[in-house]
């Protein structure tokens, strides 16, 4: 319940409607909260066990153009948070996990951080096409990543209710969040 609430009923100046109308308003913002802090957790995906000691063998560069190839075609997919099929929709790393399986036959799991503790760090300056970027947007690290495209662009799966798209790291949002860059690729 919020504080005006408490203070005018202290008063008393809400009457019983007013008291159960604003009781209403005070659960719908207990629910919006809620809601938006599991919208914006979406993008992490659900951990799995066992990922976060395990290693990859570096992917050969020649299979960078099947990966941002792959990832161009899903452009349009619905969000799911959760899901890694284009027949059901996919979350930022249920994105990334289907494209390095289908291009690369790589076996990733389904968590940016632990995705990103599988990736080799790169320096932003050096980011090459099929690189992964990551970003804080829920102020813990790797909330949310996506695929370099090239020319400062990225493909990602941004948001319930949203589709995959590409995105641009200079834009005020992203720019604003960027944390890392890594790469799953030899070299």
């Amino acid at each position: 319940m919020d504080i005006f609430v408490i203070k005018q009923r202290m008063i008393g100046l809400l009457r019983p409607p007013e008291r159960a109308m604003a009781r209403l308003a005070a659960a719908a913002r207990l629910w919006l909260a809620a809601g938006l802090a599991a919208l914006l957790a979406a993008c992490a995906g659900p951990a799995g066990p066992g990922h976060s000691a395990r290693t990859l063998s570096p992917i050969n560069p020649a299979q960078r153009t099947e990966v941002v190839m792959t990832a161009l075609s899903l452009l349009d997919t619905q969000y799911r948070y959760g899901s890694a099929r284009p027949t059901r929709g996919f979350d930022c790393s249920g994105l990334v996990k289907y494209v390095f399986a289908t291009a690369t036959h790589t076996a990733l799991p389904h968590n940016t951080d632990q995705i990103a503790q599988l990736s080799r760090p790169v320096s932003r300056s050096r980011l090459q096409p099929g690189d992964l970027v990551f970003f804080n947007t829920l102020g813990q690290p790797n909330s949310h990543m996506g695929i370099y495209l090239g020319d400062g662009r990225f493909i990602n799966a941004p948001s319930s209710g949203g589709q995959v798209r590409v995105d641009s790291l200079d834009s005020p949002y992203y720019r604003k969040h960027f944390q890392s860059v890594g790469t799953l690729f030899s070299g």
